[in-house]
């Protein structure tokens, strides 16, 4: 039995995404992370929390979801305003050629739901959720990573498929309608993209041009959908400062131009 945690900063604003491996290496320094895309536009206003579990399909994740530990590393949190979640590269897996990861479809759709559920019942009905689907599979690169990864013993057997994945992807779009959520549907985006094949770095996984068209495409829905979590760049600089604006989300602390270096005290008085 863990020990129920608290908040080390509960006025500041949480972003949280939960996926797979995609979101777990989104804060990637040598990829250009989609997460740390994302958490360098809330600098000052949101800790962007990263709950990607390499592997992991959605069942898998709502068993961890249901243990002590599980409840306190994925919802113990205060301020949540945001929660993505990016599921689907696992489950769309081959149900013959990599039964371990696979999910059917309709327990994937249940299981979306279910997180879903889990999120709005620990974070309150009014937390935003945006659903991302998986990302298009690029046959060519999966077998190049498998001939690089594995040499001779490479099967030359596709246990991903654009088709496949592409099944859970409007099985994903079909709940986002369900349940009123904003989806960010990254299979057809990405392949409206010329060469798009180059946004993946092993026909799955994301490089640096596709995290940066994930970071942008994110930024981009929550600016269209969730405006109040928009933040706006200063206009001179493109810097997050004094001129920036979120209208949902303060920031953190007086921006250094607020406080008057003869009375610095008053630029903390309402805090």
């Amino acid at each position: 039995m863990t020990t129920a945690m608290t908040d080390a900063t509960p006025k500041r604003a949480k972003i949280i995404l939960f996926g797979d491996s995609i979101t777990q290496m989104s804060f990637s320094s040598s990829e250009c992370g989609w997460g740390a895309f994302l958490a360098d536009r809330y600098q000052r206003r949101a800790d962007v929390y990263n709950r990607g579990f390499s592997g992991y399909n959605t069942s898998w994740f709502l068993k961890f979801a249901a243990t002590d530990a599980g409840k306190a590393d994925l919802f113990e949190h205060e301020g949540v305003q945001l929660v993505t979640i990016f599921f689907g590269a696992n489950d769309a897996s081959d149900p013959v050629h990599n039964v371990r990861q696979h999910v059917p479809l309709e327990d994937y759709k249940n299981n979306i739901r279910q997180i879903v559920s889990l999120v709005k019942s620990h974070f309150g009905v009014g937390v935003h959720i945006v659903l991302i689907t998986p990302p298009p599979v690029c046959h060519e690169g999966r077998l190049r990573f498998q001939k690089e990864r594995y040499g001779d013993k490479a099967t030359g057997i596709l246990e991903r498929t654009l088709e496949l994945s592409g099944e859970y992807s409007k099985a994903l779009a079909d709940i986002a309608r369900e349940l009123n959520l904003p989806l960010l549907d990254l299979w057809h985006m990405m392949q409206v993209v010329p060469s798009w094949s180059a946004l993946l770095s092993d026909g799955l996984h994301l490089s640096s041009m596709g995290n940066r068209f994930v970071g942008e495409a994110l930024l981009d829905i929550i600016e269209r959908q969730l405006p109040e979590l928009s933040v706006k760049l200063c206009p001179e600089s493109g810097n997050v400062n004094s001129a920036s604006k979120c209208l949902s989300i303060d920031r953190a602390a007086p921006w250094h131009d607020e406080i008057d270096h003869s009375q610095p005290e008053k630029a903390f008085e309402s805090l």
